[in-house]
């Protein structure tokens, strides 16, 4: 447990949680209680932006941030740092509408309870060609670097608010992304290649050799590959992220650079391909019921541009419905990022400080910032249009963050969950039920919480001393606009919460293990290891049980296993041929969906040191009984 404030906590971080009694968060000594009513610190006075641009700091000194205003109110804790970086910006007092800056919210969360964010599970993934180093753009660390334009920007925007909720028990934190299209591959895995690229070792091939079949030799019980696509887009030369995939119908859809393309789910060919003027810079995690999608667009190409056009997509058909320029409000609302969700017929976008939604089917703006000191800056989307709020305070080294349940069609609350000063909003892991993780950068620390349907605390997730949790929310680089949603390796029932925990290299190969929360105490209710060498990472429900995707090592082919809500040893779904388990362990950062007896993965980028190779990239392999 953490030390109370008027403890120094050991060198190097917190133990990790202890479990309270009865298996509920206990306030510490000098921390608030839920059962007392919250005390509201008065609201900052907002400072008068200065004459000119802000000036770069002395070497040792915050970076691009201005000096910070004098506070009349003893300063707190100290504002939250990015384990492993130097003071950013937004420990500064910035001039502005409200006169404070919010946390980074767009960096790479770290891992959950302090451990280091990993690119995949299982063996371990090659570094591709032309990847950005790390702490550069298109990484989770080191967000000053590569976008200095763009936090100057920062240190000039808007802030939050105060309040006060329940004290969370954690454990530590530790430190923790124009060309012509060309002719389309062939969608046959027994198609050859014209200049097909063996596997050198370099992460530049997929191991396959002229005249090969995927499904030769294929044993009894395995599945087959359905299809495989692959790379069809010149890209340039540091590579695109991979957008998607989405589902309408028998259509499964990506966006890739300039381009959004759908495909036959039963057989890969390309139904449909919808040329963009310029970058795909923002989407949702799904579209609507009806097949129906709202993206980012740049609106330009050089690199100052912003990523401030929405575009409607019918992945049905592939024909772009509206197009519109986000409206910006005022001049302290930067759209060099966005963050989008949708549900229902609302597409919300959200940046720091401000965020519109619109209607999907028309384009008509639904709502705006609303008015008061605390605003929405991310959305999670689904069946349910959640928010993460920042609130203006007094102490920007102490921020105010709130959960809300919007109406998507009025943006007006249902209802608003407040945790403790300093614990802001990072990720929704399952919006039904609510499962969030918030985040406490200054002291290097963050938990998982649910929430009931009216927004109440539900409980707090006590993992063991020795549980190394972990799920992949990607590794995009934003600063003013969040994607709360979209994390992958975890799944929820109503009543239970499973997650994978860290790889173990400790023997001859990975392993790991799920463990299952009760989500109405918090406490474990049951782990189980992943068989001998493999690793496990949840995918979601299917029929009741727990649907995983236990991953492929150098010589054996991965597989969609089951476990059932009680725990026990999984059972294969779908065991994938061996033949194709060179390609499948080949994806350099990979996501796996299983729909309708189909299981896909799917590259989430492309980049090459060369032409040849970019172009003999698998993008998509897909496979089926």
């Amino acid at each position: 447990m953490s030390q109370p404030p008027s403890q120094q906590p050991p060198q190097g971080g917190f133990g990790a949680p202890q479990e309270p009694p009865n298996g509920a968060p206990q306030p510490p000594q000098g921390q608030p209680d839920l059962a007392k009513p919250a005390q509201t610190p008065p609201p900052a006075q907002p400072p008068v932006p200065p004459a000119g641009p802000p000036q770069t700091p002395p070497p040792g000194a915050p970076a691009y941030g201005y000096p910070q205003q004098p506070s009349a109110q003893q300063p707190g804790y100290g504002y939250p740092q990015q384990p492993g970086q130097a003071p950013g910006p937004y420990g500064q007092q910035a001039p502005g509408p409200y006169g404070q800056q919010p946390g980074p919210y767009g960096q790479q969360a770290p891992g959950p309870y302090g451990q280091q964010p990993q690119t995949g599970y299982g063996y371990p993934q090659q570094q591709y060609p032309g990847a950005p180093a790390p702490g550069g753009p298109g990484s989770g660390g080191g967000f000053l670097k590569g976008k200095t334009g763009i936090v100057v920007a920062a240190a000039l925007a808007v802030v939050l608010a105060a309040g006060a909720g329940t004290w969370f028990l954690v454990s530590d934190s530790g430190d923790d992304d124009p060309k012509k299209p060309v002719a389309t591959g062939s969608n046959d895995p027994k198609a050859p290649s014209e200049s097909p690229t063996v596997d050198e070792g370099d992460g530049s091939g997929d191991g396959r050799e002229a005249g090969d079949d995927l499904n030769a030799g294929r044993k009894p019980g395995e599945a087959k590959v359905a299809w495989l696509q692959k790379n069809d887009i010149d890209l340039p030369r540091n590579g695109s992220a991979v957008q998607g995939p989405w589902f309408a119908g028998d259509v499964v859809a990506k966006a890739i650079y300039r381009s959004v393309s759908g495909y036959s789910v039963a057989d890969g060919k390309q139904k449909w391909k919808l040329e963009l003027p310029a970058d795909v810079c923002a989407t949702p995690n799904s579209p609507t019921p009806d097949g129906k999608i709202v993206i980012g667009v740049k609106n330009g190409t050089t690199d100052r541009a912003n990523c401030s056009v929405l575009q409607m997509v019918d992945l049905n058909t592939g024909k772009a419905g509206w197009k519109k320029e986000i409206k910006k409000n005022g001049t302290w609302d930067f759209l060099s990022d966005i963050g989008l969700a949708i549900s229902g017929d609302t597409v919300a976008v959200g940046r720091t400080g401000n965020s519109n939604a619109y209607r999907v089917s028309d384009g008509k703006e639904l709502f705006g910032t609303p008015e008061g000191n605390c605003k929405p800056f991310a959305f999670s989307g689904g069946d349910k249009l959640i928010a993460a709020v920042s609130c203006r305070t007094d102490d920007v080294k102490n921020p105010q963050n709130q959960v809300q349940e919007l109406n998507p069609a009025t943006g007006k609350p249902r209802w608003t969950y407040q945790p403790p000063r300093g614990w802001e909003v990072s990720k929704v892991y399952s919006s039904t039920p609510l499962v969030v993780r918030l985040e406490h950068e200054e002291k290097k620390q963050y938990t998982i919480v649910a929430l009931t349907e009216s927004g109440k605390l539900r409980s707090q997730l006590v993992p063991g001393k020795s549980d190394k949790l972990t799920a992949d929310c990607g590794n995009s680089f934003a600063i003013f606009g969040e994607k709360l949603e979209g994390c992958s390796g975890v799944a929820a029932d109503a009543n239970t919460f499973y997650i994978a925990t860290e790889d173990d290299s400790s023997g001859t190969a990975r392993t790991n293990k799920v463990i299952a929360f009760d989500l109405n105490t918090g406490k474990r209710k049951w782990e189980a290891p992943a068989p001998a060498e493999r690793v496990l990472k949840p995918l979601g429900m299917e029929g009741g049980d727990v649907l995983l995707y236990m991953r492929p090592k150098y010589d054996t082919a991965g597989a969609v296993v089951t476990l059932p809500p009680t725990g026990g040893t999984p059972k294969t779904l779908l065991q994938h041929p061996s033949g194709a388990g060179r390609v499948e362990n080949g994806f350099f950062s990979s996501k796996v969906l299983y729909k309708d007896g189909r299981s896909f993965i799917f590259s989430q980028r492309v980049s090459a040191s060369n032409d040849k190779e970019e172009m003999e990239q698998t993008t998509m392999l897909v496979f089926e009984k």
